[in-house]
């Protein structure tokens, strides 16, 4: 379950800042992990209060289009996407990271 260690990994570098009691996270619509299923890992660990701000994804394709991509699949530990122009993989300009916003300590 690479949530989990995801999750761990937010709550390391959290914790570098005090004893928290909030934490306020961007997470790429394209990311490995959903807003929910992030929240749902770190509820399982901690009691902090979360909040998660989904980022909407930009994807660039030689083709010329820019803009949003085409989600074709997405299940556990697997996301594919292609430009809906015309059908390639685009580059993601924007989208696929999960980044620690805020953290609140007590």
């Amino acid at each position: 379950m690479h949530e989990i260690t995801i999750a761990n990994k937010i709550i390391e570098e959290a914790r570098k800042q005090g004893d928290i009691n909030f934490i306020e996270l961007d997470v790429g619509e394209i990311a490995h992990l959903t807003g929910k299923e992030l929240e749902e890992a770190l509820r399982k660990v901690v009691d902090w209060k979360i909040k998660i701000n989904e980022i909407k994804s930009l994807v660039e394709c030689e083709c010329g289009y820019k803009g949003k991509p085409k989600i074709i699949a997405r299940g556990h530990d697997l996301l594919l996407f292609e430009c809906p122009k015309c059908k390639s993989l685009p580059k993601v300009l924007k989208g696929e990271d999960i980044i620690i916003k805020r953290v609140g300590v007590k």
